[in-house]
């Protein structure tokens, strides 16, 4: 029997859709096609919700079927005859997704009757030159096979029957693709290709020391950047500029995003894999196991996965509360940091709210002076040069590392000038100072009493090291710890 399973299963870079073929998964809302493509791309890259409407932008992910590497598109609830704003704009991306497609899975309930929405997208679908599948799911037994006898009625063939919860029906289902793909050409070995990459966890990355040596930094691989914020900050609009199409759902209401869309963009030469994320209203407003819980779950987790964030601020408004509690998830997450006051075009002759604006960023975002700010305009284009030069900066920087001896030059200056407090009228002692890991840099300073060090002290630390060494946009991990004492009375 065939094994199932990619040989190269990378959880963290999307599919870079122009790369391999397409299979793309249509269907009205509600029928199971993100769980489907959850489970083809074998990684949890949709939110699955038992409601229709959760999904809404082109997701796009890679899978191994048979051994053959494709790109997987999950879309929204197909309606063919949409009539609000937001369907009609779920219809245009499902277009889009069809428009790319190898193949397209047609998947249908098979628990429910069928629908004329079903009846007319399997008209359309079989005057189309795109090859179709007809994938009737939740048939978890033969008992509900011959019940489900009825969906041959939708004159569509092939037809393949699957339970996208349990997997069943997946091997024939992956069998049935493999016939509509082209010619299978695989790769030159030892082809860098930053898919291949391993890419580390928080869990690693969280050491004591600060950091994981195992898997250092490598500048060749695309950086990894999610995109936060408010609703209607404009993350939705900054990727599809940069993208130059509308990869994502762009609506003037918030709640339009609602999974963390992973999006592979190339700009002056250098990648990028963009996380637009859901808007993070305040908790109090967000119910919880709502598809807006998850989705702000989604998002945190997709900071924890990145090494730059960059925060959305709408600058025709005003920089919140909830702005700064955004900021502070980050900064807890140890993640470098870029502020992109958007719609800053609206205020091209209002310099005193200009002026607002950057001082507002200046007193309510404090907790974290380092962080760069950028002006941009997501719509227009304008300052995405500035923004995505800023993003390689704070990325270098959250990586870069000093050496043991320019750090101890550093802290010899450090006591002479400004000596640690006293501690029950003894001198605290700073003996060494390394730094022990990056992804955030994390120094680790030897001392003799390192709970007599008071918060102002430990920061005056941190500051003088960036003033020396740079480090900005990104947090500093500084770890004060006790030298080992050694009792002279013991026998050696």
């Amino acid at each position: 029997m065939r094994k199932k399973g990619r040989k190269n299963h990378v959880p963290h870079y999307p599919a870079d859709p122009s790369a391999n073929p397409v299979v793309a998964i249509l269907g009205r809302p509600n029928v199971g096609k993100s769980t489907m493509f959850n489970r083809l791309a074998q990684r949890t890259a949709s939110i699955v919700k038992d409601e229709p409407g959760v999904t809404r932008d082109r997701i796009y992910a890679e899978a191994d079927i048979d051994g053959r590497p494709v790109t997987v598109i999950d879309t929204g609830g197909w309606e063919f005859s949409p009539e609000t704003e937001t369907a009609m704009g779920i219809n245009e991306q499902c277009r889009k997704a069809m428009a790319e497609a190898t193949v397209i899975l047609f998947v249908v309930d098979g628990q429910n009757p069928f629908t004329a929405d079903d009846f007319e997208t399997a008209t359309m679908l079989r005057k189309s030159k795109v090859p179709a599948i007809l994938v009737v799911n939740k048939i978890d037994g033969f008992k509900q096979e011959s019940v489900a006898s009825d969906i041959y009625e939708l004159g569509m063939s092939p037809v393949i029957m699957v339970s996208s919860v349990h997997g069943r029906g997946f091997i024939d289902l992956e069998d049935e693709i493999v016939k509509h793909l082209p010619e299978y050409v695989p790769p030159v070995e030892n082809e860098p290709d930053y898919r291949d990459a391993e890419i580390e966890t928080d869990e690693e990355a969280d050491d004591e020391n600060g950091g994981n040596k195992k898997n250092e930094y490598n500048d060749n691989l695309a950086t990894r950047v999610a995109i936060i914020g408010r609703p209607n900050a404009g993350k939705s609009s900054l990727i599809n500029k940069l993208l130059n199409e509308e990869r994502l759902l762009t609506l003037d209401m918030p709640g339009t995003t609602r999974d963390s869309v992973d999006t592979l963009i190339k700009w002056n030469d250098k990648e990028y894999v963009l996380v637009d994320t859901a808007g993070i209203r305040r908790k109090s407003k967000v119910k919880k196991e709502s598809p807006e819980y998850l989705a702000v779950s989604s998002a945190i987790t997709a900071m924890t996965s990145c090494r730059v964030v960059v925060l959305m601020i709408d600058a025709s408004g005003e920089v919140a509360e909830q702005d700064a509690k955004i900021l502070g998830l980050a900064v807890d997450r140890g993640r470098a940091v870029v502020i992109a006051l958007n719609k800053w075009d609206l205020l091209d002759k209002e310099n005193e709210k200009k002026g607002l604006i950057l001082e507002q960023v200046k007193q309510k975002l404090a907790f974290a002076p380092w962080a760069k700010t950028v002006t941009i305009s997501a719509l227009e284009g304008n300052g995405l040069n500035k923004l995505l030069n800023t993003v390689d900066e704070v990325a270098a920087e959250f990586t870069k590392r000093i050496s043991t001896s320019k750090l101890n030059d550093l802290f010899m200056n450090i006591v002479d000038h400004h000596p640690p407090p006293m501690r029950k009228g003894r001198p605290v002692k700073l003996y060494f100072a390394t730094q022990a890991g990056v992804r955030p840099p994390s120094f680790v300073v030897q001392c003799s009493y390192p709970e007599a060090l008071h918060f102002s002290y430990r920061r005056y630390v941190e500051n003088r090291i960036r003033e020396e060494f740079g480090f900005e946009g990104t947090p500093l991990k500084m770890i004060f710890k006790q030298r080992e004492r050694h009792d002279s009375r013991k026998p050696k």
